[in-house]
C-alpha cells in the first residue's frame, strides 16, 4: 500500500529509520492490506480518528480516501457526523482542510 501524501516518508527515514521501516512494514504492508475491511472503510475510520484526535496527517489521509473510494459529500458527512462525537472546533478544522483539499484539486483540474 502507498503512505498517504505528503512525503513524510523520507523525512522521518531521515531521523527515525526503524519507526520508518515499521510505518511501512507493518501499518502500510500489513495492517492496511487486511481483506477484513476495504482500503475505503480503514481509510474512513482512520479520518474520522484522525479528525478527532486533532491531526495534521489528516489532509494527506482524506486524499488518500479519496483514491480509496470516498467522495467529497461523504468525507464533509463525516465530519459533520464527528463534530457531535469529537467536537466543534475539531470538526471545523476538518471542514477547512477538506476545502483546502477542494480547491487544490479544482486548481489541478483547470491546469
Amino acid at each position: 500500500m502507498k503512505r498517504p501524501s505528503g512525503g513524510r516518508g523520507k523525512q522521518l527515514a531521515g531521523v527515525a529509520p526503524l519507526l520508518d521501516e515499521l510505518t511501512q512494514n507493518i501499518l502500510y504492508d500489513k495492517v492496511w492490506e487486511r481483506s477484513q475491511l476495504s482500503k475505503r472503510d480503514r481509510s474512513l475510520i482512520t479520518i474520522t480518528c484522525l479528525i478527532a484526535l486533532n491531526r495534521q496527517q489528516v489532509q494527506g489521509h482524506m486524499e488518500l480516501g479519496l483514491e480509496n473510494g470516498l467522495t467529497m459529500e461523504e468525507l464533509g458527512e463525516a465530519i459533520a457526523h464527528i463534530a457531535f462525537y469529537a467536537g466543534w472546533p475539531v470538526a471545523v478544522t476538518a471542514a477547512r482542510r477538506l476545502t483546502e483539499l477542494a480547491e487544490a484539486q479544482d486548481e489541478g483540474e483547470d491546469s
